[in-house]
C-alpha cells in the first residue's frame, strides 16, 4: 500500500501542483487551501465545493494528514505537555502555555537536538531527525486549544534553525493569506546563533528573534553550549546590530541563571555591555535541574539583583515565571528519550493529569 501525501504543510504552490497531478482545476488548490488551513478539516470528504469525483481522485493519492497527540500530561499550574508521534516513529513533545490574555504554544522543530547544551534534556538524547512542515503545523492544529492559540514559539525540541528549509515554510503557512494568516508579531523563533542560517531567517522572515545567550564570555558559554566554537556570542551580536529592532520585529535573549556562575554582577554587567546600543530585552530563566549535570539554580535574591544591574544599565529585563516543571515541561526539560509517559491511577495523579489518544485523525 503507498503511503498517501499530506496536504498539512503545503505551500500554495505545491497545492498548485497538486491540482494538476489530480487532473483538478487550478481553482481547486485555493478550495484545498481553504479547507485545510482555514476550515481546518480533517477529511477530504468535508470539501464539499470540490465535486464528489474530484475529491476521490484527491483521497487516492493524498489526506490532509492531521494526527492528534498520543497523549498529554496537564500540570497544576494548567500547562499542558502534548505528545506527537512523527513519520519515521519518534516522538517529539509540545507545550501549551496558558496565560491571562493568551495562549502560547511551544512547538518542537526536531526530534531531539545536534547542539547538545548541557543544561538541556533535548540535547542529551541526541538527534534523530528534522520534522517536516506537516509535522510542525500539526502541533499547532491537534492540539485541544488549537482554535484559541494567540502565540507560537519555536522553543520546544531541536534548534529550529538546523531546520531552516522545513522551518520557513512552516512560517510561510502561518503567515500567508492562504494559510493561517498570522501576523508574524504572534510567531517567535530561539536559536542558539546559527550565523548564517540566522542571517537568512532575519533576511527572509519577520518573526520574532529569541538568542539564547546564557553567558556574555566566551569560555564561560563555551563550557556549556559547544556551539559557541562555531558561532562565538560577539559574532551574533555584531550581526544582529546590522537590523533595526525598533520597529516591528522583536529581539530578546534567553538567560538561564546558573548559581555562582553567570549570576553575579560582574556577569551582568558584562552581559550589558556586550548588548550596549540594541533595542532588545533579555528573560532571565530559573534553571531547572537535569540528570547528571552539576549546575544549581540561581537564587531569587540573585536573579532579582541581576535583574536590576541590568535595568541600571539600561537593557531591559524580566524573570520569566516557570511554569510546568511538575510535568518536566519547564525551559530545558522537554525530551523523549522514554517511549511514553507512565499510567497513573488516579490517586498517583495529584494535580497530574495523564491521557492516551494514539489516534490519527
Amino acid at each position: 500500500m503507498v503511503e498517501k501525501k499530506r496536504l498539512l504543510g503545503m505551500t500554495m504552490d505545491e497545492l498548485y501542483g497538486v491540482a494538476d497531478e489530480c487532473n483538478l482545476p487550478k481553482f481547486a488548490a485555493r478550495q484545498i487551501a481553504g479547507w485545510v488551513y482555514g476550515k481546518r478539516v480533517t477529511s477530504i470528504d468535508r470539501m464539499t465545493n470540490i465535486s464528489a469525483a474530484n475529491r476521490a481522485r484527491l483521497s487516492g493519492k493524498y489526506d490532509v494528514g492531521r494526527y492528534t497527540p498520543l497523549e498529554f500530561q496537564q500540570s497544576a499550574d494548567g500547562t499542558v505537555k502534548y505528545l506527537f508521534g512523527t513519520e519515521n516513529n519518534k516522538l517529539v513533545e509540545a507545550v501549551m502555555i496558558p496565560e491571562a490574555g493568551r495562549t502560547t504554544l511551544c512547538v518542537s522543530s526536531q526530534v531531539g537536538c545536534r547542539m547538545n547544551c548541557l543544561f538541556c534534556m533535548t540535547g542529551k538524547q541526541g538527534f534523530d531527525g528534522n520534522l517536516t512542515a506537516n509535522e510542525m503545523l500539526n502541533q499547532i492544529y491537534s492540539v485541544r486549544e488549537a482554535e484559541s492559540l494567540t502565540n507560537v514559539v519555536f522553543m520546544g525540541m531541536g534548534e529550529p534553525l538546523d531546520n531552516y528549509g522545513q522551518l520557513k515554510k512552516t512560517l510561510e503557512i502561518m503567515t500567508a493569506d492562504y494559510g493561517m494568516a498570522w501576523s508574524p508579531k504572534r510567531i517567535t523563533v530561539s536559536t542558539t546563533g546559527m550565523i548564517p542560517k540566522l542571517e537568512r531567517f532575519l533576511d527572509e522572515t519577520k518573526a520574532h528573534l529569541a538568542i539564547s545567550i546564557h553567558s556574555p564570555e566566551r569560555e564561560r558559554r563555551l563550557s556549556v553550549m559547544p556551539v559557541e566554537k562555531a558561532f562565538p556570542i560577539t559574532e551574533v551580536v555584531d550581526l544582529l546590530r546590522r537590523y533595526d529592532w525598533t520597529k516591528q520585529r522583536r529581539l530578546s535573549f534567553e538567560y538561564i541563571m546558573f548559581d555562582n556562575f553567570n549570576d553575579s554582577p560582574a556577569h551582568a554587567k558584562e552581559l550589558a555591555q556586550l548588548l550596549k546600543g540594541i533595542e532588545c530585552r533579555v528573560n532571565l530563566i530559573r534553571f531547572h535541574a537535569v540528570p547528571d549535570v552539576d549546575l544549581k539554580t540561581s537564587t531569587k535574591e540573585k536573579m532579582e539583583a541581576f535583574r536590576d544591574c541590568l535595568t541600571g544599565k539600561g537593557v531591559t529585563s524580566t524573570i520569566r515565571v516557570s511554569r510546568g516543571e511538575d510535568i518536566s515541561a519547564a525551559c530545558g526539560m522537554l525530551s523523549t528519550m522514554k517511549t511514553s509517559y507512565p499510567v497513573l491511577s488516579k490517586e498517583d495523579l495529584g494535580d497530574k493529569k495523564v491521557h492516551r489518544a494514539a489516534e490519527k485523525i
